[in-house]
């Protein structure tokens, strides 16, 4: 039973919580919580050690390497406090676009300039809910293992297909594979989204919530917005993602 902070595995997994170079650098990652842990071990990561409070994680004990600590160290390490009661170490992964075969319907968001853990969560947690095949990050500046990606899409980011790459291997990508590119620009000839034949293969262009798409995806893609009947003139980049991926769901499920 570890009851120190100071304890070596402590600091070791406190690192990885907190220090997103060091977790590169390791080439590990942390995940707290009993659905995100079993989401791992179901899409195949390979847990390295596990940190458990038997004071409160009342689950069957996983197999592999177990740490027991006390519910004050827990509670210090965990973001959801005295709850859970299980966090996990596991190996990263990497993929590249070259491991993407897509399907003659697949549906891709792709995201440019992402720099917010949270929303890179939610739109994850969206994606897999509506069948989304792939999420691609252009130009992106977030960590994909970082915790709070990992808490915010509830362990989604273990069953997407997601890649980072930039914007001319992204859009070198779509043209060799025939996709149809729809880009979320203003513009007085954009059409609206419900109008859009998302059943073929398609891939929707998101830019940042700040300045929308950069100019490289100028000319690029046939623009596409959101129809809105309110005051204001944008949404939140994750609620837009999450109204797109359920319209494409939408229309391949009428």
């Amino acid at each position: 039973m570890i009851e120190s902070i100071q304890n070596d595995n402590i600091k070791y997994l406190q690192r990885l919580l907190t220090d997103n170079r060091f977790r590169k650098k390791a080439g590990v990652f942390a995940v707290e919580g009993r659905q995100e842990n079993e989401r791992a071990q179901r899409f195949g990561y390979e847990p390295a050690a596990f940190f458990i409070c038997e004071q409160i994680y009342d689950q069957a004990i996983p197999p592999g390497k177990i740490n027991y600590v006390s519910d004050k160290i827990y509670e210090k390490l965990a973001y959801r406090g005295k709850t859970e009661g299980i966090i996990g170490i596991y190996d990263e992964k990497t993929a590249t676009l070259t491991d993407l075969r897509p399907q003659k319907d697949s549906a891709v968001i792709i995201v440019e300039g992402m720099e917010k853990p949270g929303n890179l969560g939610a739109i994850l947690r969206s994606c897999e809910a509506f069948g989304i095949d792939s999420l691609i990050v252009t130009e992106g500046k977030v960590d994909f293992y970082n915790p709070n990606v990992i808490r915010s899409s509830v362990g989604c980011l273990f069953g997407m297909n997601i890649y980072q790459s930039t914007n001319e291997e992204v859009y070198d990508f779509l043209q060799e594979n025939d996709f149809q590119i729809f880009t979320t620009m203003m513009s007085d000839e954009s059409g609206r989204l419900q109008d859009r034949n998302l059943t073929r293969r398609s891939a929707v262009l998101f830019g940042t919530e700040h300045s929308g798409l950069s100019a490289f995806w100028s000319g690029k893609g046939i623009n596409t917005l959101i129809p809105m009947s309110g005051t204001i003139d944008s949404l939140n980049l994750s609620n837009a993602v999450a109204i797109t991926c359920y319209e494409i769901l939408r229309q391949k499920n009428p």
